[in-house]
């Protein structure tokens, strides 16, 4: 006997109520087409705020559309987990000796916890659905662009800061998403909220924000801490403060993440790790490189790696070091030593500990803005 390809009827409603047994905040459903808002991604491309990941433009007409990626699409089930702890903003703390580390990379890596989950919801929709079951799930790794289709199953609208904004949980919220060919009711896209608020905008330190809902990458904290492999251009150094992996600031600022309702999670893998809890810069600099790769291991901050995190180390403890941490820079001859570009960014962190030891600043530009 043939087994039939045909697909069984699932609901939405179903959907959403299986999502949240695998431990999802947040579901709902847009439609697998060619949105308008997935346009503007060429016109973003073009005026080179991509920077160097050049990933986004071989990677264009996928992201054009869902169905480049999966022909026979016709729904995508857009999921939301809050991964807001119950922690100080870094724009509350005081302390410049502590390096400011992005919310979302405090805990477990969001990567393989989100899996963990999707494939549990993954499994539910194949026996639900029927043998004719056809989906891809992506944790903020594939050819979506997901914050568009987001805001089109309702899950939150597109705030000037571009992050996605739930009305009830607020922004900080990691996306996922499964493409299927489940003809699923869509659910009504959502409207924005932002009104005529620019706290984001006139927030952020580099001025990337270049107008509502436009970040020029180049500019960005997380860019250029995170993403940029090379050096740090000398005019955004001072602008990167304290920060030693990513940035919070617009979302920080935001009104719906300073309201009494906004969500805070009770998910253990979301708890900072040891080590990462309101760390001070000279402590995570005084590590080893083989420590500071055990620390990473199993956290978003992987990604960066131990040279790059010892690069925006540098950086930040130039911008708020004493004579201590030029000790402390020095000491670490033996691992600056095998990677000229954290060797470099350690000659200016001295010089501008040294200039402002001697009422002066250093010679690198201001960033302009």
């Amino acid at each position: 006997m043939v087994a039939s390809n045909e697909l069984h009827v699932v609901s939405p409603e179903e959907i959403r109520q299986q999502s949240r047994a695998v431990g999802f905040d947040l579901c709902g459903i847009a439609p697998a087409g060619a949105l308008p808002e997935l346009a503007f991604l060429r016109d973003w491309l073009d005026r080179g705020y991509a920077g160097d990941m050049t990933y986004m433009h071989e990677s264009a007409n996928r992201r054009a559309d869902v169905r480049e990626v999966l022909p026979s699409a016709e729904s995508v089930i857009v999921l939301g987990t809050v991964y807001n702890v119950d922690r100080p903003y870094s724009t509350e703390e005081a302390d410049r000796s502590r390096a400011a580390i992005a919310r979302y990379a405090w805990g477990d890596d969001y990567h393989a916890v989100i899996r963990r989950r999707m494939a549990r919801l993954l499994e539910w929709l194949r026996k639900a659905a029927g043998e004719g079951f056809e989906a891809l799930a992506y944790v903020d790794t594939g050819p979506v662009q997901e914050r568009v289709y987001a805001q089109h199953a309702g899950i939150g609208w597109i705030g000037k800061n571009t992050c996605v904004i739930n009305a009830e949980r607020g922004s900080w919220i990691f996306l996922s998403e499964i493409i299927c060919n489940l003809p699923l009711e869509p659910d009504a896209p959502a409207l924005d909220q932002c009104g005529t608020c620019s706290l984001c905008l006139e927030a952020c330190p580099t001025g990337a924000l270049v107008e509502p809902r436009v970040l020029d990458s180049t500019r960005c904290l997380s860019y250029l801490t995170i993403e940029l492999k090379g050096g740090i251009p000398p005019a955004q150094r001072r602008a990167l403060s304290r920060h030693a992996y990513g940035c919070d600031i617009c979302q920080e600022v935001c009104p719906w993440n300073l309201t009494p309702s906004t969500a805070i999670s009770s998910d253990p893998s979301w708890l900072p790790r040891a080590g990462l809890d309101g760390p001070h810069l000279l402590d995570l600099w005084r590590r080893s490189d083989d420590e500071l790769r055990r620390l990473l291991k199993g956290s978003a901050m992987k990604r960066a790696g131990a040279a790059r995190l010892r690069r925006n180390l540098a950086i930040a403890i130039g911008n708020t070091g004493g004579a201590e941490a030029i000790e402390a820079l020095e000491s670490q001859d033996d691992a600056t030593g095998r990677d000229p570009i954290v060797a470099e960014h350690v000659t200016w962190a001295i010089a501008e500990i040294d200039a402002r030891k001697a009422g002066v600043r250093a010679s690198s530009p201001e960033l302009a803005r």
